[in-house]
């Protein structure tokens, strides 16, 4: 076989060897083992090889691959441009990249002017500002400063609209009045009505914390509603909670209660409470940290815990205590009824916790004082053993009316125990049937109340801890690692300052809305865009359209006529497209 016929036979490169090995096994029908071992395939790499044969039959399979390194751009010309470039306009690598690919059409990258100014001996540029290099910066926000407030006639347009459904509300409470009674600081630029009417506004519309504020700084009707002429930034937000006095907060919380039921909606409430613990997580060091059980997370972690009593019939924060300490936990509940007591002149009606929350002499206190209580027992396995051994007879069939259907006929064991600390007698009703492996304890002091009762009210309460649970998440109470903190007693007035304004708007809607959470309130009504118009004696806010803009109309918030004092008195007026 001479030189030129081997050539056929012995393939140079991939092309003529796939060429080759395809005319073996279609031409001469050699099989896909044969072909593959004579031009050294495997057999998977072979097969395949003949899939992609079929799929494209036409020449252009032989042709050979242009994958590989792309042939050089052009020279000695680009290389000079990018050194002449540095040389008269002293711009960086990527500026010259960017300049000769969009400008001059000769696509490079940033590596490669780097290179070829490293090869040039050209040093690199020192690191400038934004300022040096010209570039685009975003806008500044202007600083926030009361005096420097623009109410000259003209429109805007905001995303926060519907926080003007709250300001009428303000208005008539007279937070200033309120703020300056209790010596709240403030300054000339911020004082202090603008800067809590800026916490709160966050706290309304469920934006997290003072750091989560930074995108809407811009938004003109978001300060307006504070009385400013530009939304606060965070560090100034938390400087100013951390000026508060937290002795200011306690008795400011008293008189906001007052001031909101004088709003003439009739909230109701002051007779039933659900009281709880909630720990606020925090993942620092600092005074006053303890580790306590955090439920959402199962576990034990350092934080602050917080006492909260929810009214249980105006479905509103009433009280919270933001300063325990372990060594003085179980005494939260004698506090809440001394502070009522103080705040309305009468003790609360009846109260219903969970049975870690005090002791056993506390509920004789409890006793002692009139209150009725309502709590759980801490089962031992000898009880829930004693329990389960009962004869069927023994426990009695009752219906609930506040649960879901599947446990609306619970079974009742009733008995009148003498507990060690507790003087006198006290009730104990055990509940099975109720979704729980083991039987319920309920300790009571109510010896006339019918067993459907007394569960039944236990059973609203395990619902509503679903509900507190929900506000506490809407209102970001666990938010303390966010990067600028807030204190916590600051946060929590707010959160019942918010949860107040959300009932009183839910209270005067109705149609069902009176007990829906702030979260379900926010979602129907609050956010809404809006258009704000300024006129020399009134403020308008034109508020979009959304499905449940008829339950405002009907509520009267169409007809709001109410002088706003941190905006000059201006009138405001809520109008619907």
């Amino acid at each position: 076989m001479d030189t030129l016929a081997r050539r056929f036979l012995s393939p140079a490169n991939s092309t003529h060897r796939q060429y080759e090995a395809l005319r073996a096994h279609y031409v001469d029908r050699l099989s896909l083992e044969q072909a593959a071992r004579r031009f050294g395939y495997s057999i998977g790499a072979f097969r395949n090889l003949c899939a992609a044969f079929r799929r494209q039959p036409e020449r252009t399979f032989f042709l050979p691959d242009r994958r590989g390194r792309r042939k050089p751009g052009p020279g000695p010309d680009r290389d000079a441009r990018i050194v002449a470039l540095r040389r008269d306009q002293q711009l960086s690598a990527a500026e010259i990249a960017e300049r000769l690919t969009a400008g001059e059409h000769l696509p490079v990258s940033a590596t490669t002017v780097a290179r070829v100014l490293r090869r040039a001996g050209l040093p690199k540029l020192w690191r400038r500002t934004a300022e040096q290099r010209g570039a685009a910066r975003p806008e500044a926000a202007p600083t926030a400063d009361r005096r420097a407030l623009d109410l000259a006639p003209r429109r805007l347009r905001t995303d926060f609209g519907g926080l003007f459904l709250f300001a009428a509300d303000l208005a008539r409470l007279d937070l200033d009045g309120l703020l300056a009674a209790h010596r709240l600081p403030g300054s000339a630029m911020i004082p202090a009505g603008c800067a809590v009417r800026a916490l709160l506004a966050l706290k309304l519309w469920g934006v997290g914390r003072p750091a989560h504020v930074m995108p809407e700084t811009l938004d003109e009707g978001l300060a307006l509603f504070a009385g400013l002429n530009a939304v606060p930034k965070r560090a100034t937000l938390a400087e100013y909670a951390g000026r508060v006095d937290p002795r200011r907060t306690a008795a400011l919380m008293d008189a906001w209660h007052h001031a909101v039921h004088g709003l003439g909606v009739d909230l109701g409430g002051g007779r039933s409470f659900d009281l709880d613990f909630h720990t606020i997580p925090h993942h620092g060091a600092g005074p006053g940290l303890e580790k306590h059980d955090v439920s959402k997370r199962s576990r034990r972690q350092k934080g602050i815990l917080t006492f909260l009593a929810r009214d249980a019939d105006a479905r509103l924060f009433a009280w919270a205590d933001a300063t325990l300490r372990k060594d003085r936990q179980h005494d939260a509940v004698l506090r809440f009824v001394e502070s009522w007591q103080a705040r309305t002149g009468a003790l609360p009606r009846e109260l219903v916790f969970d049975g870690r929350l005090t002791t056993y002499a506390n509920l004789g206190r409890l006793q002692e004082l009139g209150i009725a209580f309502l709590t759980l027992r801490r089962r031992s396995a000898n009880m829930v053993a004693d329990l389960l051994a009962r004869p069927p007879d023994a426990w009695r069939r009752i219906t609930l009316t506040n649960v879901g259907r599947r446990y609306r006929t619970p079974r009742v064991l009733e008995r009148t125990l003498h507990l060690k600390a507790y003087p006198g007698p006290i009730r104990q009703l055990a509940v099975r049937d109720l979704g729980h492996d083991q039987p319920t304890l309920l300790l009571t002091n109510q010896m006339d109340e019918t067993p459907a009762r007394l569960v039944d009210r236990y059973a609203r309460r395990m619902i509503i801890e679903n509900t507190i649970a929900d506000a506490i998440d809407f209102f970001h109470m666990d938010a303390l690692s966010a990067a600028v903190p807030m204190k916590i007693d600051l946060d929590v007035q707010l959160t019942l300052m918010a949860s107040a304004l959300y009932r009183v708007l839910g209270r005067r809607l109705g149609h069902g809305l009176e007990i829906a959470t702030p979260r379900t309130l926010f979602r129907k009504l609050v956010r809404a865009s809006a258009t704000l118009e300024i006129n020399a004696d009134a403020i308008t806010v034109t508020l979009g359209r959304r499905a449940h803009n008829p339950l405002l109309l009907q509520a009267g918030y169409a007809d709001t006529d109410t002088p706003l004092p941190w905006l000059d008195n201006r009138t405001l007026r809520i109008r619907f497209v």
